[in-house]
């Protein structure tokens, strides 16, 4: 498969990632790493050649250790946003990102043996949406406590922060 789907443009970046929303007894599982304070949703960038569908089954074996299927997409997400580590520090991203809610197995016991793209080894949490934890993508707070069927569009804008 090819390199991530990252391009730089202008002074920025413009990201194409993808996002599993993975729900268990009312708690969703997510991702994070020895470095940052803060979670993140299992997933990663699009590598290109593959499609969204790819991308997010691969990202959750990767991450996870097993094979899920996909229910359905349930959100587009544009994020303009600076980025805070490595070579994307202070950097203006555009990132849009594809949210697909997943069929968790009854017996699923997920085992986190990956690391992020600067070697810090990651580590899965289940939190609910009330979590005192910082956790991204922020609209899950209020989004994944009445799941739907249908695509939501989703935009956030950082940038006059």
């Amino acid at each position: 498969m090819g390199s991530d789907c990252t391009v730089a443009i202008d002074d920025g970046l413009i990201n194409i990632r993808v996002g599993a929303i993975i729900m268990k007894d009312d708690k969703f599982l997510m991702a994070g790493n020895e470095r940052d304070h803060y979670l993140y949703s299992v997933g990663g960038r699009i590598k290109f050649g593959e499609t969204a569908e790819q991308a997010i089954v691969r990202e959750v074996f990767e991450e996870t250790g097993v094979h899920m299927e996909i229910d359905h997409l349930g959100f587009i997400h544009e994020n303009y946003f600076y980025g805070n580590e490595s070579i994307r520090k202070n950097k203006l991203i555009y990132e849009i990102s594809f949210y697909f809610y997943m069929k968790v197995p009854e017996d699923f016991g997920p085992v986190c043996e990956s690391f992020t793209e600067d070697h810090c080894k990651e580590k899965l949490a289940w939190i609910t949406a009330d979590s005192d934890i910082k956790y991204f993508p922020e609209f899950f707070r209020t989004e994944l406590a009445n799941p739907c069927d249908y695509v939501k569009h989703i935009i956030v804008d950082q940038r006059n922060r």
